[in-house]
């Protein structure tokens, strides 16, 4: 656990896919053809508190979808590529996109994906992560399986994951309890 921690802390992006990675995969269509899909609220609180940090979010997925850029919004993702099918031309256009001076390459990203469409992505990055529910040939290649399922909170375990990295994690949690703030992370 410790080396994937210290993996963790040289995240300066986290990438995530939507369907099985932030939704639980299912395309849900009403009587109207109207698509739904359900989000984690415990996600979107590891999302938000990457950026208290200046840890930036960015989303990768190959369908495209309004109520995407709602959550994404919603949750302060700084980066939205939707209808994109290969993730990895996608994910080198986005780094070359982003400001020079934040010095932000593939090895300082964190990849979260499911299915093939990922794997390249996840290849080329720093730190890859899935889902217990992924693509075998997608858990074969990852750095971590979260241990919930894409929807239900797994994106919040690797922010939590990331914030103990950057020694973030007990400040982040003391704005929510009445504990104190400790400077160093307890990492046992």
């Amino acid at each position: 656990m410790q080396d994937l921690i210290q993996k963790a802390g040289q995240v300066k992006l986290l990438v995530m896919d939507v369907d099985g990675i932030l939704s639980n995969g299912q395309i849900i269509y009403d009587a109207n053809g109207v698509e739904t899909k359900a989000f984690s609220v415990q996600d979107g609180v590891g999302v938000k508190s990457l950026a208290r940090y200046g840890i930036l979010t960015a989303i990768i997925t190959g369908r495209s979808s309004a109520m995407v850029n709602k959550r994404a919004a919603e949750m302060g993702v700084n980066h939205v590529v939707q209808g994109r099918d290969d993730k990895l031309i996608a994910l080198n256009e986005l780094l070359s996109s982003l400001d020079p001076a934040l010095n932000i390459t593939a090895a300082d990203c964190a990849y979260m994906g499911d299915d093939l469409p990922d794997i390249k992505a996840m290849q080329t990055v720093g730190f890859a992560a899935t889902v217990p529910n992924a693509h075998a040939e997608v858990i074969k290649r990852s750095d971590m399986v979260t241990t919930r399922a894409g929807g239900t909170g797994a994106v919040r375990e690797i922010c939590d994951l990331i914030l103990k990295g950057h020694g973030h994690y007990q400040d982040f949690i003391a704005h929510y309890t009445l504990d104190e703030a400790q400077t160093q992370d307890n990492q046992s």
